[in-house]
């Protein structure tokens, strides 16, 4: 059962008896010429008379039965037929007031819905000689209502994989859930931003800002438009209005979109992204308005990856000619290494062994000769247990290509002479520092 604590209707019928009623007949109560409470204010609006159940409560302030012949009928609606509410099987009634009890059952809350303002239907009784007044009019007030039951106020997105800015479609969304509002009025979406920045906090606590109409606000609802956020009311609803419904609810999803470009540019960074965003409900009227806030968290969690194609795990030195032991050998590995990383960050190089191996067992051919470095970058350093750091203060980059450079010297090749003619091998390894 759904319960809509945001109307309450109130229905009172008061009969008045004029003396003590003897009374043996039937009274009865018919709907004058109508099936449907119409709208006092807004033609063409209308509720069934179904929706309104009664029965009768007391006459002069006793509750029925009064005899243990009678017969009390069970809730029932008007309709344009007499319908009796009583069945005495004889006895004497008290003069004073005869009251009703009336109920909207769940069900005719769902499939029906209640405009704000008032209800009127025309109704008669026949039995007029000690009951007044022969007709009156029955009145459902529906007050004029617009209330968020949503209950989240926050809104969170994590983003835990490279992947996420690689495979990013053209718009990015982040849903900010589903929303629902109960209501009687017709009504337009307003919404802000509370501030014309997104603030941002890196992991390492370095603060910053980022301007919040790369942002827009949005939803599937077709009436509802995307449009960029700003610090000022903007009416997400242009043209439209989101009306009342059956069972007095309208719901609608809302995400944030941002660009490609941007989310790959400005949410690329490690860190947390947070604004404040207001909504207002706010009748078509002007006359009733109801605001709700949103906190909302992008959270960027760090990132790093270091990859090398197949073809790029071997770099081979042939030392098989006088002038290579004379003048030394560099090679130059275009695209060796493919780096991504969302924070300032160092790149370190380092082996695991303080000299080559040769068959498996160390030699005395120390790693010391082998130099490495980045194309364009800082210079070489020797290869050594320790890590060597080859990039320093590295902005966050994304998928970044670099050429690799390694080298052995002609004073380092010239050592190699005495060395026993063979095969050796040494592993390189590549590390990220963040700073």
């Amino acid at each position: 059962m759904k319960t809509y604590t945001w109307i309450v209707l109130q229905i009172l019928l008061l009969l008045s008896g004029t003396a003590i009623v003897q009374a043996q007949n039937v009274t009865s109560f018919r709907a004058v010429s109508s099936e449907y409470f119409t709208h006092t204010t807004l033609a063409g609006v209308s509720l069934p008379n179904t929706v309104l159940h009664w029965q009768l409560e007391s006459m002069g302030g006793e509750r029925p039965l009064y005899n243990n012949r009678d017969i009390l009928p069970g809730f029932q609606w008007f309709t344009p037929s007499f319908q009796a509410w009583y069945f005495p099987d004889k006895g004497n009634f008290n003069e004073g007031n005869i009251i009703f009890t009336f109920k909207i059952p769940s069900d005719a809350y769902v499939s029906n819905a209640y405009v704000g303002g008032n209800y009127s239907l025309a109704v008669t009784q026949n039995y007029t000689e000690d009951f007044t007044p022969v007709t009156f009019n029955v009145i459902i007030s529906v007050p004029n209502a617009i209330s968020w039951l949503t209950a989240n106020n926050t809104s969170f997105t994590q983003i835990t994989s490279l992947d996420s800015y690689r495979s990013a479609p053209s718009q990015v969304e982040s849903s900010l859930g589903d929303f629902v509002i109960g209501n009687t009025l017709n009504y337009k979406l307003y919404a802000k931003s509370v501030s014309s920045t997104i603030q941002f906090t890196s992991t390492t606590g370095v603060q910053g800002t980022r301007n919040i109409a790369m942002l827009s606000l949005g939803s599937t609802n077709p009436k509802i438009t995307t449009l960029p956020l700003s610090s000022s009311w903007k009416d997400y609803t242009a043209g439209n209005s989101l009306n009342v419904a059956s069972g007095n609810r309208t719901n609608f999803p809302l995400k944030i979109t941002m660009s490609q470009a941007d989310f790959k540019t400005y949410f690329y960074e490690a860190g947390t992204y947070r604004f404040d965003l207001n909504l207002d409900a706010k009748s078509t009227d002007n006359s009733t308005s109801s605001t709700y806030n949103i906190a909302y968290g992008l959270r960027v969690s760090p990132l790093s990856e270091i990859t090398m194609p197949t073809s790029g795990q071997n770099i081979n030195f042939e030392f098989n000619t006088v002038a290579k032991y004379r003048d030394g050998e560099t090679k130059t590995i275009p695209n060796q290494l493919k780096i991504s990383n969302n924070e300032t960050y160092e790149l370190y190089v380092k082996t695991d062994a303080s000299f080559f191996r040769k068959a498996g067992v160390q030699s005395d051919v120390p790693s010391s000769i082998l130099q490495v470095g980045i194309e364009g970058g800082s210079p070489d350093v020797a290869l050594s247990t320790t890590s060597q750091k080859i990039i320093n203060s590295g902005i966050p980059v994304l998928d970044k290509n670099l050429t690799m450079r390694y080298a052995i010297s002609a004073n380092a090749a010239q050592t190699l002479l005495a060395k026993e003619k063979s095969t050796y091998s040494i592993n390189v390894i590549y590390s990220f520092t963040a700073l």
